[in-house]
């Protein structure tokens, strides 16, 4: 595999008859699909494209077929496809296009509307389209395909900043394609894939292994929790991929008598919280892969049988990941727990993960060199994200750079926060973020979506039973969201709210003291803050 590309591992599916992919009611051999592929792949030759680059491909599209063709069929043709977040809108959606340089867009007519370009388009549900697909296209030379030629453009979530367009090549596709065993998708398997195909955890978790082993993938066009057992049923799945708070809002969803009473064997997923692990496996009967990584994927830590439950894990064997203070470029000290189970040293224990021998195996941003700089620094790969490790060298995540606090002169991080809250039985999703006080530093704040309604009584009864929550962490103010603002990709975007802090519509409750006694914030006590923000000369911050 140390060769090979993606463009190979899809010619090995040409004459392939078993099932290759499953949408809604139609069913495709892999011999299909790769005709299909082939198909795009003759119809993109007629594109011309610039000298010294692939041509880019930009694909505004739900999860259809028409999107596993065009991915494909990039590979074939030895293009590039740029996966476009159809969440976004307008002049980000327009600097989306005009960043990654795309020369065509493939589209359909419910998304077109969308665009603000002068691009040529593709409408892949109009007539024009379905005439222009060659009915028996050549058959691709792949032979100049080298493993380094860039594949797909993968724009990060935008969780703490504007997206970035991530660079993947054939070679680096291939070989997460190669990894299909760990994930235990083999031949007999159907692989439900329902993130979204413009990010790259349903392609390298779910649709690249599907094509290097010939298992069958079951697409759906857009996530529905509701929608998930079903599903499951229905194409007699046995693997799904997921990501961000996926696990929790089908966990919110009415428990059945029979819910494990289904095909899945296992899933592989980031950023579920150990309480959604266990009741997930418990209620479906699966296991669960959990992981740490990023479409950047310089840095991927997993699970162990004995790793401690809210720990990341540990690296895969021959990477080199430490926890490093940004400022110094030192090591940080081991993480100290006290009786309850808390961090005892979060000031000098909590850096950013680094890692020490992968700076390789990143292959930047695209068209961005500042923010590739930002990651790799001194031969070392800067994730961004904040950690610790035990002194059993398991790791835990502490939050995004943006999610450190210092309240009351403590430092400390918003990830272990957000564990605790997420085991009150009322929390559907969690979000745990900084806003100032009115004196110095950062009050808490927490963003809460309950399956009911706020019960402060009950809510402040939880938190002092738990023997690990610090001191300083019991959120100063609670925001009750009907529905948590999330990325494209289901992670918690917690940017709109840091935006609003107590300033919003939605009820915000607050402790006015130390006591664990939670009460509406009315309009006399929102008044009380901003004279307390006026009076120390604080006015000048986001929130006051």
């Amino acid at each position: 595999m140390a060769n090979a590309t993606f463009a190979r591992l899809v010619l090995e599916r040409a004459g392939d008859d078993h099932p290759g992919l499953l949408f809604e009611d139609e069913t495709r051999t892999w011999a299909q699909v790769v005709h299909a592929a082939r198909a795009r792949a003759a119809l993109l030759a007629g594109v011309p494209g610039p000298p010294g680059r692939p041509r880019h491909v930009g694909v505004l599209l739900e999860n259809v077929p028409e999107y596993v063709f065009w991915i494909l069929g990039a590979a074939l043709a030895g293009a590039t496809v740029v996966g476009i977040n159809p969440t976004r809108r307008g002049a980000e959606l327009a600097a989306d296009v005009r960043h990654t340089d795309c020369d065509l867009i493939v589209t359909d007519t419910a998304h077109a509307g969308l665009l603000e370009t002068d691009l040529p388009a593709l409408l892949v549900d109009s007539a024009g389209y379905r005439a222009a697909l060659p009915a028996d296209p050549p058959g691709p030379d792949v032979s100049a395909i080298a493993p380094g030629d860039r594949l797909l453009l993968l724009f990060t979530s935008g969780s703490t900043g504007t997206p970035k367009a991530v660079v993947c090549s054939q070679g680096r596709l291939a070989a997460i394609a190669g990894r299909a065993d760990l994930m235990g998708i083999g031949r007999d398997s159907v692989a439900y894939c329902a993130m979204p195909l413009f990010h790259g955890n349903a392609i390298m978790a779910n649709l690249a292994m599907a094509v290097r082993t010939g298992a069958t993938v079951a697409l759906r066009r857009r996530f529905s929790a509701s929608g998930f057992l079903p599903d499951v049923r229905r194409y007699r799945a046995t693997y799904f991929n997921y990501v961000g708070r996926a696990l929790a809002y089908i966990l919110a969803t009415p428990e059945g008598p029979d819910d494990a009473g289904n095909t899945l064997r296992a899933a592989f997923g980031t950023e579920a919280s150990a309480q959604d692990l266990a009741r997930f496996g418990a209620r479906f009967g699966c296991r669960i892969i959990e992981g740490y990584g990023s479409s950047e994927g310089a840095i991927a830590l997993r699970k162990t049988p004995d790793t401690p439950p809210d720990a990341l894990g540990l690296p895969a064997h021959g990477t080199e990941v430490a926890v490093l203070d940004p400022a110094t470029g030192a090591e940080c000290a081991r993480a100290r727990f006290d009786g309850g189970g808390r961090l005892a040293n979060p000031g000098e224990a909590i850096g950013e993960l680094v890692g020490l021998n992968v700076a390789a195996a990143f292959e930047g941003y695209y068209n961005d060199p500042e923010a590739t700089a930002e990651r790799v620094r001194d031969g070392r790969y800067w994730s961004g994200d904040l950690g610790y490790r035990d002194e059993a060298g398991f790791f835990y995540f502490a939050g995004r750079g943006a999610d450190r606090l210092r309240v009351d002169s403590e430092n400390f991080a918003a990830a272990p926060v957000e564990r605790i809250l997420a085991r009150w039985p009322e929390a559907v999703m969690c979000a745990v973020y900084p806003v100032p006080d009115p004196r110095t530093g950062d009050q808490v704040m927490a963003a809460l979506e309950l399956r009911g309604g706020f019960d402060p009584a009950a809510f402040a009864a939880f938190l002092a039973a738990q023997p690990d929550l610090g001191t300083k962490w019991a959120p100063r103010f609670v925001r009750i969201v009907a529905a948590m603002p999330l990325t494209a990709t289901g992670k918690v975007d917690k940017k709109p709210l840091r935006r609003a802090g107590w300033t919003t519509g939605d009820p915000v409750w607050w402790r006015p003291g130390r006591d664990l006694a939670y009460e509406p914030l009315g309009e006399d006590a929102a008044g009380w803050l901003v004279g307390e923000f006026a009076e120390h000369r604080r006015t000048h911050l986001p929130v006051w």
